[in-house]
């Protein structure tokens, strides 16, 4: 029995592909409502994972580092009696150990020159080493101009160290330092005498500082000498964790899985961490690498 002719019904592939993507995207849009919908119910806003260390005591050391050069502690000059002379032969090398009343040169009148003939030796006034520089046999010799020879008495030489103002209040007769010249050797010294003058230019002290040995080295020589002038002992923070502002130095401290943002007043350093003078206590947790993304009261996750 027929009631009516056969309806036969023709779907396009591309319709049916829109009527899917129309109802991918109506799932998704229920999935993410249902998402912010379930955080929205239990309360709980998202959290960051920060890397954090726990502060601990730590003794820095106050350390001082000063350029200068190598001195003379003492130079004695050496200059003929007569003028009018020249050098007829040179009697000791330059850089070597003399006496006192050692002949170091042999002087003549030029032959030139009219009338007798003049000798004279010039003689070490003191002991020590004998420095000297373009003195060549025929050169004249001057009784009144730059002196033929210095001799270092007794050998002693210094460094002679200039001092920022930072360090004009920590340095002090007797400390220990420590000599470092270009070719990295090392020798021990010790702070002799602080000069109560400043440059006003540099607006710098200087200081000198005995050299308990130094064979092998020259007047001139650069040099840096290490002196440590104290030390300090206190709570101690990386230096990634110190932020620098325009009011200071804050540092980011984690308490009950909230950010607190704390100044902070640096003392001195060491390695890759900074001394806390005020602002932290042993055992607060510290936001390792600090940055503008965390703010005061964010909620994160701490990670040692």
């Amino acid at each position: 029995m027929r009631f009516g002719p056969e309806i036969t019904m023709i779907v396009s592939p591309s319709a049916v592909l829109r009527a899917s993507r129309r109802i991918l995207s109506a799932s998704l849009i229920l999935l993410v409502l249902g998402g912010a919908r379930a955080c929205a119910e239990t309360n709980e806003p998202p959290t960051m994972t920060v890397s954090v260390v726990k502060t601990k005591t730590q003794c820095f050391v106050d350390r001082l580092r000063l350029n200068g050069s190598i001195v003379a502690r003492e130079d004695v000059l050496v200059r003929p009696d007569i003028e009018g002379l020249q050098i007829a032969q040179l009697l000791a090398e330059d850089g070597a150990s003399v006496t006192a009343g050692q002949p170091l040169a042999q002087l003549a009148r030029p032959d030139w020159l009219p009338g007798a003939p003049v000798k004279a030796t010039v003689t070490a006034s003191a002991a020590g080493v004998l420095v000297y520089s373009r003195l060549a046999v025929g050169a004249p010799a001057s009784a009144r101009g730059e002196p033929m020879f210095r001799i270092i008495r007794n050998g002693e030489l210094e460094l002679l160290v200039h001092l920022p103002v930072a360090a004009l209040a920590k340095i002090k007769q007797g400390q220990i330092a420590k000599i470092e010249t270009l070719d990295s050797s090392e020798y021990a010294g010790t702070v002799r005498l602080i000069s109560s003058e400043i440059d006003p230019l540099t607006q710098q002290g200087r200081a000198r500082i005995q050299m308990s040995a130094s064979a092998g080295l020259r007047p001139g020589a650069f040099a840096v000498a290490t002196i440590d002038a104290g030390q300090s002992c206190g709570p101690a923070a990386p230096l990634s964790a110190i932020l620098y502002g325009s009011e200071g130095a804050i540092v980011q401290v984690v308490r009950d899985n909230r950010i607190e943002t704390r100044q902070v007043r640096v003392g001195l350093f060491g390695g890759m961490d900074a001394e806390i003078r005020e602002g932290l206590s042993p055992g607060d947790v510290v936001v390792v690498r600090a940055g503008a993304f965390l703010r005061e009261g964010d909620v994160v996750r701490p990670v040692p």
